[in-house]
């Protein structure tokens, strides 16, 4: 056989074992918390419980189904592999939302978003994509272990569910490097060591001490234990899933607003300079050009919205001081160039000007290595530079100008990479325009709204502009819409290739 499935079924089952014992985790974490009064959390520790056995069953036929694969890991099993783990990690991850929704005690009498699998899914995708957009249209009605578990997703999905895999699982031998290339955003995932279970490792470690560390400060700023546990992990993923309706508005706190802009620019940063940082290499982290670039962006964007909320305030920011203006505004911009999706005010009813600088940023994203979504820092830049150096060369076609992204020459490939990369996300962001609109015609879909939930979930932002702005969500759309904006959240953060490269006959027909 051109790819070896037995060999992908055999990890993908093992990647299935792991999903299934950080849900059995959540399911103790609820039984803990409910040890006094276990009759009142029947329905979630259970759903919880069943998920994990359900997961664990699935984990073992699939690694029973592939004990004889025998072929070394090669490119095509490592692209298969990704987008199998993300594809059905997301209905592993949405059984607990499910079997919640299906065991309710008042479910005879209301209705509740989980009650569909279509929505499960999509929420559980969201998740581990980091997008943030969700059906759920009251958190109030979602119990705790539910919303532990729905937040663990994105904490999961931040650096990617298949490089934890590597980093606690030596199996993959030199496949690894394979399967970190594929899945690592950005356009040059480099390792940070030679081995590259050790890079894994090392991320990891990374991002659990920055997690550890911002779970501190939001309790320190006067945040709960569960409530900063939930937003840390959607902080440093990027993912923005919060506990409230209200998301980061509910917080009327300048420090824990504060804390989370911080960690959300962090987290936008490429992770291999934080191990230069420890490695005290502070002079090539400071040189990082697209570092600059990142946070050269953010500032210009704060300057911006800040001054447009000046000159024409919402209603609801009328009475805002000059200072909690210019905080809403860079919490704003941080969070959706972080792809975040937090919201501390409804920037919907803000002007013209700024809630287009909002939208030009969700296309670029944080930098390449960190856990943000979007086209990237570094690729903006390369393509910026190719489209001016083609300029000059219209009216200078004898000079040859080499383009460099620092003190690096951008070869050949990567231009073709980044522009073909670039090109194809406005033809999806298109594609996906239009199928909203057709399918969502009957419920009166306008275009801003149709558009900017395209872009919000390719770019796995979450919150877009009129319907599904800031204090909007998404349950509204029908079942074959949440489909393709999964499909949306999948393609733009396995960015594109991995997904479309499985469509072409070729993959399974010639070597």
């Amino acid at each position: 056989m051109i790819v070896d499935l037995r060999l992908v079924s055999r990890h993908l089952g093992l990647l299935m074992f792991v999903l299934s014992g950080l849900i059995l985790a959540v399911g103790l974490f609820s039984v803990i918390e409910h040890a006094t009064g276990l009759s009142e959390a029947q329905g979630e520790i259970a759903a919880l419980l069943y998920s994990a056995a359900v997961g664990a069953a699935l984990g073992a036929l699939l690694f029973l189904a592939g004990r004889k694969g025998e072929r070394a890991f090669g490119q095509r099993e490592a692209l298969l592999l990704v987008a199998l783990s993300w594809i059905i990690g997301a209905a592993v991850s949405a059984a607990p939302f499910f079997v919640w929704s299906s065991l309710r005690q008042d479910a005879a009498d209301t209705t509740h978003s989980f009650d569909a699998f279509v929505n499960c899914y999509f929420e559980a995708m969201s998740g581990l994509t980091t997008t943030g957009a969700t059906v759920v249209e009251s958190l109030a009605t979602v119990p705790r272990g539910i919303l532990l578990w729905r937040a663990l997703t994105h904490w999961l999905g931040g650096l990617g569910i298949v490089v934890l895999f590597v980093a606690v699982l030596p199996m993959l031998g030199v496949g690894g490097r394979k399967v970190y290339r594929i899945e690592a955003p950005g356009p040059t995932p480099e390792g940070v060591t030679p081995r590259i279970q050790d890079t894994a490792r090392i991320l990891w470690l990374i991002y659990c001490g920055m997690t550890a560390a911002e779970i501190l400060m939001l309790r320190i700023c006067g945040m709960g234990w569960f409530d900063s546990v939930c937003h840390t992990f959607a902080t440093l993923a990027t993912g923005g899933f919060s506990t409230q309706d209200a998301s980061a508005a509910a917080f009327d706190s300048t420090a824990i607003h504060l804390v989370l802009i911080f960690f959300m620019v962090l987290a936008g940063i490429n992770f291999s300079l934080y191990h230069q940082l420890l490695r005290r290499q502070w002079r090539e982290v400071i040189r990082d050009p697209e570092l600059r670039v990142y946070l050269g962006l953010l500032a210009v964007a704060t300057l911006i919205v800040t001054a447009s909320l000046m000159q024409s305030p919402p209603a609801s920011a009328v009475d805002k001081s000059p200072g909690l203006t210019t905080r809403d505004a860079l919490f704003q911009v941080v969070s959706i160039q972080t792809t975040t999706g937090f919201c501390s005010a409804d920037f919907d009813t803000w002007g013209f000007v700024a809630k287009a600088t909002l939208l030009v940023l969700m296309f670029v994203g944080g930098c390449a290595g960190s856990t943000g979504g979007g086209i990237k820092v570094t690729r903006v830049v390369i393509a910026v530079k190719v489209l001016l150096a083609e300029l000059e060369h219209v009216y200078r076609p004898k000079v040859v100008r080499t383009v460099k992204l620092g003190r690096s020459t951008i070869d050949a490939d990567l231009k073709t990479n980044t522009l073909v990369y670039v090109l194809g996300i406005g033809v999806l962001f298109a594609l996906g325009t239009v199928a909203l609109r057709l399918l969502e015609d009957a419920n009166g879909i306008d275009i801003t709204t149709a558009a900017t939930a395209s872009a919000a979930t390719l770019n796995n932002i979450g919150p877009g502009l009129a319907r599904v702005g800031a204090t909007q969500n998404y349950a509204w759309f029908g079942a074959s819409s949440k489909v393709v904006m999964s499909v949306l959240m999948l393609l733009g953060r396995l960015e594109m290739f991995t997904i479309v490269v499985l469509l072409s006959p070729r993959f399974w027909t010639q070597r």
